[in-house]
């Protein structure tokens, strides 16, 4: 017997679960999650959630969006994130989430690089996306499933009908009249990322296969502060409001080498400070530290009690000991195409929304801390369209995928692809770099590889073709040639 839903939601991130809060009590509302709720990129966000605090810094969190996005942004996107800020806020506060306060019961505001004034709010100082993640889930009324991997979309013309899944039960087929897509971005393509082990672009890979867009995919955001030398996949990343409250980064020499690109030191725009520190290192053979000697044990430690953990089980004594760093992938401003109200084009039931969706709210390059917000303001965005735009999918049974998941083999691959993507498709791109990069890919399409890889592969290709083709720097598409 065939299940069917009114909604299937792909990701149990802030989006999806957002997004799931928002829609109808009525509706039988299923979320997919591929591994554990918590292996989701909300869950390791550090930052916080950014906040217009009145219409006058709305115009300035609009113009501060706007220029780190090189002002190429989709305004219109820009200007429903930032209008939308307060409201979320408040419906957060009165739904019970607890924000950091001052000792007079004020919010405290935090200033992050690109920001013109203080305005993100946090939670248990660095453990804003744990903490929301977990307030969310304890709300959640939909159903979820746990460790179910969507392996393809069921479309046919216009429509989508559900989803392929592999999960406990095995592989099936489940019905769907509206289905939304908020499965994240596409870290596991690169040898060092931020991201949780489970992002790895399989359903960009399965849009592409549906001949549906993906949309400014070379736009990638590399984090200028991860600490590298831990053996796990996801590295960890130094959030950016440790610069914002007195962290500075320096060479071995304890030189602050990052004024000579740019006048605001630390504090530039994440693509600026990324690409100084891998020219600065590559160019005078020096090694990227953070220094955070300005702040006390119990202050740092109570401020950043995740980066102290992280940092202290990797033998690090904070913060009097400088911290080694190197920049690492962590957020895709390309995705999905989709429109303001994240349906995705061409399709007339299919939804994307946050990291893995592309709205043109970010532009060329994320502002610090939007990403949170745009999860909250666009999941009930999505939430409120899907409400008002019933729709009724006859019944249909689609054939199940009948291609091998994975094979021999596959993982070696994924490794080489991890390589050839960090070192030729990273911060700093070349012609000859690109062409080497799509080179080794198209090899590997034509091996004999399992469906998952494949479909990383195909989005790999995506990236490298659109680097290609954007000759001009912009953000965080930088080129040597």
């Amino acid at each position: 017997m065939s299940q069917q839903y009114d909604v299937i939601i792909i990701g149990a991130g802030v989006a999806g679960l957002y997004c799931a809060r928002h829609l109808p009590s009525h509706l039988k509302v299923l979320i997919l999650c591929k591994s554990q709720p918590w292996e989701c990129n909300t869950f390791y966000a550090q930052g916080g959630i950014t906040i217009a605090k009145d219409k006058q810094d709305e115009v300035l969190h609009i113009q501060d969006t706007l220029l780190a996005g090189g002002s190429v942004n989709n305004k219109e996107c820009v200007e429903i994130l930032s209008q939308n800020s307060n409201a979320v806020l408040q419906e957060l506060i009165q739904s019970g989430f607890v924000l950091d306060r001052d000792e007079r019961g004020e919010l405290l505001y935090a200033k992050e690089g690109g920001h013109s004034c203080a305005r993100i709010v946090h939670s248990g100082g660095d453990a804003t996306g744990r903490n929301l993640h977990t307030h969310l889930i304890g709300k959640l009324q939909a159903t979820l499933w746990k460790n179910a991997e969507v392996v393809d979309l069921l479309i046919e013309e216009d429509r989508c009908y559900g989803v392929c899944v592999q999960s406990k039960f095995g592989l099936q087929n489940l019905y769907a009249h509206q289905v939304v897509i908020a499965s994240g971005g596409v870290g596991g393509l690169f040898k060092y990322h931020t991201n949780a082990y489970t992002i790895s672009s399989d359903l960009h890979g399965i849009i592409l296969e549906h001949n549906l867009a993906l949309q400014d995919m070379e736009m990638l955001q590399f984090h200028p502060t991860a600490y590298v030398s831990n053996p796990q996949a996801r590295k960890y990343l130094i959030s950016e409001a440790v610069r914002g409250e007195g962290g500075v980064i320096v060479d071995e020499d304890d030189k602050r080498f990052l004024f000579a690109y740019d006048e605001r030191g630390e504090l530039a725009p994440r693509d600026i400070v990324a690409r100084g520190i891998m020219d600065y290192c590559s160019t005078q053979k020096k090694s990227a530290f953070l220094d955070v000697s300005a702040f006390g044990e119990a202050d740092f430690k109570n401020r950043f009690p995740n980066i102290y953990r992280d940092l202290s089980t990797n033998k690090l004594s904070l913060p009097k000991q400088k911290i080694p760093i190197s920049p690492a992938f962590h957020y895709s401003m390309g995705g999905i195409l989709v429109d303001v109200n994240g349906r995705v084009k061409g399709m007339s039931n299919l939804y994307a929304v946050g990291e893995c969706a592309c709205n043109g709210l970010h532009g060329a390059n994320r502002l610090a801390s939007n990403s949170l917000l745009e999860g909250l303001v666009f999941g009930k965005r999505v939430a409120e369209y899907i409400a008002g735009h019933s729709i009724q999918n006859p019944i249909r049974h689609f054939p199940l995928c009948e291609e091998v998941l994975q094979k021999e083999g596959d993982v070696r691959l994924k490794n080489v692809l991890r390589e050839i993507m960090w070192d030729k498709v990273g911060i700093i791109r070349s012609q000859s770099g690109l062409d080497s990069a799509l080179g080794g890919v198209e090899v590997m399409l034509e091996s004999n590889i399992g469906r998952m890889l494949r479909l990383r592969l195909l989005v790999a290709k995506k990236i490298i073709e659109s680097a290609k083709a954007h000759k001009e720097s912009k953000g965080a598409h930088y080129r040597l040639d």
